[in-house]
């Protein structure tokens, strides 16, 4: 027997009234009068919004499946709901997760009952871009927790947003919908604080700029994206820089992105003619050795003569992430140790000052 429920005056962030749906069980089928206040909504965003313990991709199975109706006819996730429209809501059978657990050491910086922060190490994707996929961040995540959100579909348990493969630090994930989508809200509103750290070749004009462009992906190389005029789905991007310390040809340097494009602060080092080290993709040199620094012969011999490989991916580390807690609201910043990698890459451009 359907559940019929009313909504209540309960103000959303945006004016938008809902009822407090956290508690309903969507198990049994639930029938809804349309507010006046949801009038021209879509039907699958209104009810992501009535029933955020439940991501929008399993309230759309249920439409496709025609487990969910207005008026009593079956209808599409993109119809536009009307004041007394009645909705029947009835979840479709929940699908089995497309990723596979894997025993993979995760380094947990902080977690709760809503939240985790992990330490994303070099040479791992965060989660598969087709089929199933090994060594993910997110199959490592399945197998350490039992419950994660599913907002972002079956591929990306609990993934909020993301890092390249081998770009290591923070990175948080989420355990419940709710969560999830407090959380991506932040990162939507750029309410987010994010701090990398990156070492480059050559050293900035300025000891601290914004950069704006626009960006697109290459016309020839798939995985690139670059610079390019406005218009044309370009979108922008902006970066705030600081220097952090200066050595001999290369800068250590502090990058705070306000907005979060694909590869935006190797796109934009490069653009303002200070690559990030050993960035395949963008220079062409995929590691960094000691006789690429400057008085490498004295630091050769003083390392027995081996030009040793102090990083062989692009030297950028998340290094801090500062949110407000998606349920008490405190500020919460989270800080990731450098790793080994870039550590030793660090200390020997120290040594040659």
């Amino acid at each position: 027997m359907s559940e019929s429920l009313q909504s209540e005056d309960t103000e959303g962030d945006d004016g938008f009234q809902v009822f407090p749906s956290e508690d309903v069980d969507l198990s049994s089928p639930v029938d809804i009068t349309v507010e006046a206040r949801a009038h021209g909504w879509r039907l699958d965003h209104y009810l992501s919004r009535l029933f955020p313990n439940h991501s929008r991709a399993e309230l759309q199975r249920s439409i496709v499946a025609e487990l969910v109706t207005v008026n009593g006819l079956a209808t599409r996730a993109s119809r536009r709901v009307r004041v007394n429209d009645r909705v029947h809501v009835q979840l479709a059978p929940a699908q089995a997760s497309g990723i596979t657990p894997e025993d993979i050491p995760l380094q947990i910086l902080y977690e709760d009952s809503s939240i985790v922060v992990v330490n994303k190490p070099a040479n791992m994707v965060v989660h598969p871009g087709r089929g199933s996929g090994d060594g993910t961040l997110a199959a490592a995540l399945q197998f350490h927790f039992d419950q994660l959100s599913d907002v972002g579909g079956q591929y990306r348990p609990g993934i909020v947003h993301r890092l390249d493969r081998d770009t290591t630090g923070v990175i948080l994930v989420a355990r419940d919908n709710q969560v999830h989508q407090r959380v991506s809200a932040q990162f939507e509103q750029r309410t987010v604080r994010k701090e990398y750290l990156a070492i480059v070749r050559g050293v900035p004009e300025l000891e601290s700029d914004f950069i704006r462009t626009f960006v697109c992906a290459h016309p020839r190389v798939r995985e690139r994206m670059m610079v390019c005029p406005e218009g044309n789905g370009a979108r922008e991007a902006v970066t705030f820089y600081q220097i952090a310390e200066r050595f001999h040809g290369y800068a250590l340097m502090h990058l705070f992105p306000k907005t979060g494009r694909t590869h935006q602060l190797r796109v934009h080092m490069q653009h303002i003619a200070t690559p990030i080290i050993a960035d395949r993709l963008y220079t062409g040199q995929s590691e960094f050795r000691r006789s690429e620094i400057q008085d490498a012969d004295r630091m050769s011999l003083a390392s027995g003569g081996e030009d040793e490989v102090l990083i062989s991916r692009q030297a950028l580390h998340a290094y801090r992430l500062t949110i407000r807690h998606p349920v008490s609201g405190s500020e919460m910043t989270f800080e990731a140790p450098l790793p080994e990698d870039f550590q030793r890459t660090l200390n020997s451009l120290r040594e040659s000052v």
